[in-house]
């Protein structure tokens, strides 16, 4: 596991703090597969899946839901035949708070319990 993923997720409010420019390069180094972009004004982090077929493209989308549902932190989920397409972002804040590297790392995690 690594020290990112094994950080503790915190409750998540609207005043809650964003990541600054400086802790995004930071974090973005522990997990290099996955791209920040603004979508409607909203900061967040991306990264497509790729699996041979539907079956372990689904698997994969339900055993990121499951650690989702673990932390109360939902990302959107986009399942396509070989493909999975996992977007982190805080809701409530309204952009990218720390949990959302912490998920990204631990679903990252998930491709190795195939």
């Amino acid at each position: 596991m690594t020290e990112l993923a094994a950080q503790a997720c915190e409750a998540c409010r609207a005043d809650a703090p964003l990541v600054s420019d400086g802790e995004l390069a930071t974090l973005i180094r522990e997990i290099p597969d996955w791209t920040p972009m603004t979508r409607d004004g909203v900061m967040q982090l991306e990264r497509v899946f790729k699996f041979r077929n539907f079956k372990q493209a689904l698997a994969f989308t339900n055993r990121v839901g499951a650690i989702a549902e673990e932390v109360g932190h939902h990302p959107a989920l986009l399942t396509e035949w070989g493909k999975v397409t996992v977007t982190w972002w805080s809701h409530e804040a309204g952009g990218l708070h720390k949990n959302d590297f912490i998920m990204a790392a631990r679903t990252d995690q998930q491709l190795d319990a195939e």
